[in-house]
């Protein structure tokens, strides 16, 4: 029987188990945490990519029930860790730098400017409200993504591949 699940050649025919526990093997020091984001598609996303570059993990803090399908079941590839607060989220951080992606504040300068660290988390909060004051305030660091159209900002599921992608071009590669 064909294996028409959404995966490179090399996983296909393993069981789901198999699949996890060969990325585990080879999974990059980033983390993501995603804050109350409202839009269910995007937390999908946002998952989907953070499978894509083989994450180490995936916070969800506050809202835990979101849009699977957006996922493309990657999220049976990787472990995803809910945090009913953020106080809970901190205490899994010691020792790693947290990089918010919010463009809403003055302390945000750009990512192309971001050299990063291997212990890093992303962070990336709601399409409306962006991250909270109380996490922001937590971040070592806060970076944007520049816009040259007439838009301000990118949709957080592509933001969120973006910052991926920079910190794995810069550490990875």
């Amino acid at each position: 029987m064909e294996d028409t699940r959404n995966l490179v050649d090399e996983y296909k025919g393993m069981p789901n188990e198999q699949v996890f526990a060969a990325l585990d093997k080879k999974r990059i020091p980033l983390e993501v945490a995603i804050e109350n984001v409202e839009h269910d598609f995007n937390i999908g996303t946002i998952v989907r990519s953070a499978n894509s570059f083989n994450v180490s993990k995936v916070h969800i803090i506050g809202k835990k029930k979101y849009n699977r399908r957006g996922a493309m079941c990657t999220d049976k590839y990787l472990e995803i860790i809910h945090h009913p607060t953020i106080e809970d989220f901190l205490k899994t951080q010691k020792g790693r730098e947290l990089v918010a992606m919010e463009n809403n504040t003055p302390r945000a300068v750009p990512l192309h400017d971001k050299k990063f660290i291997q212990n890093t988390t992303l962070i990336f909060g709601s399409e409306n409200n962006g991250i909270t004051p109380e996490l922001l305030e937590k971040a070592h660091d806060v970076r944007y993504i520049e816009s040259f159209g007439s838009t301000r900002s990118v949709n957080v599921g592509v933001a969120a591949g973006i910052a991926m992608y920079e910190y794995t071009r810069q550490l990875v590669f």
